[in-house]
């Protein structure tokens, strides 16, 4: 997986993660047909964000997730978040 933003010279890593695809607490939806291999899909999707973020961290990287629905509705927060992280 790739980061969405990737800061080289500040070993920084930005994913803006979907609502449905990573399981955005407040929206994520289940789908209704298939189930099974939606829950596969999406349990899995979870598991590779936290080995991505691990991996990256143990290579001395930050990483910042963040998700579509702040984006797109509070991104000064996300501003704030960024700019906290960058110190």
């Amino acid at each position: 997986m790739r980061a969405d933003f990737v800061f080289q010279k500040l070993k920084l890593a930005v994913f803006v993660d979907g609502c449905f695809w990573h399981g955005c607490p407040r929206h994520a939806t289940k789908p209704r047909n298939n189930r099974a291999f939606w829950r596969k899909k999406l349990v899995g999707n979870k598991a590779r964000d936290q080995l991505v973020n691990h991996t990256l961290r143990k290579a001395g990287w930050r990483v910042v997730r963040i998700w579509e629905c702040e984006l797109a509705q509070r991104s000064a927060v996300c501003l704030r978040r960024l700019q906290r992280v960058i110190g």
